[in-house]
């Protein structure tokens, strides 16, 4: 990846951060907890997702082994960015990835999350020659290089961000 390249994608990782926690400030504890309907998640549950998601796909990212680059496809990535984003569609979270109560509280969550995105950024940074060359199995998107996976781990902290907006709104906390 060139050096625009790299403060591209980290500058797309630093913006989703930021919109991300900017979702969920001035959030009383009370309102983080509380569920807008059954079966939809409190932003607590959103924050939890999204802290867990990204440490799994981070992780594949770690390990993955330098492979031949894939050619570089620039509509692919802009496409995923859309699709990640777009919250006209539901999806379901894989089992693996649902909430579970692991943060007691929404600032030790977003703390969880916030130190999961430094790594990002980091490791975003540090292996900025070869994203393009790791390759990694996506269950919804298929085969993807690191760049790509970059790309989704970006937007979906802003899908779940708008889901976040969407919670308070329902709350009365909007």
């Amino acid at each position: 990846m060139t050096p625009e390249g790299t403060s591209e994608i980290v500058h797309i990782l630093e913006n989703s951060r930021q919109e991300f926690n900017a979702a969920t400030s001035g959030l009383s504890e009370s309102h983080a907890n509380a569920r807008p309907e059954v079966g939809r998640w409190s932003v607590l549950e959103c924050v939890e997702h999204v802290a867990i998601v990204e440490e799994r796909f981070l992780g594949w990212l770690e390990r993955a082994e330098p492979r031949e680059a894939p050619p570089i496809d620039k509509q692919k990535e802009a496409a995923l960015a859309v699709r990640v984003t777009n919250r006209a569609n539901r999806a379901e979270a894989p089992e693996a990835v649902r909430p579970t109560g692991r943060f007691t509280s929404l600032p030790q969550g977003l703390e969880h999350f916030n130190a999961t995105r430094t790594r990002t950024i980091r490791f975003a940074e540090e292996r900025s020659d070869d994203l393009y060359c790791l390759a990694s199995e996506h269950p919804r998107f298929g085969r993807i290089n690191g760049t790509e996976l970059l790309l989704i781990i970006a937007g979906h902290a802003r899908r779940h961000a708008d889901q976040i907006r969407e919670i308070r709104a329902a709350l009365g906390e909007g």
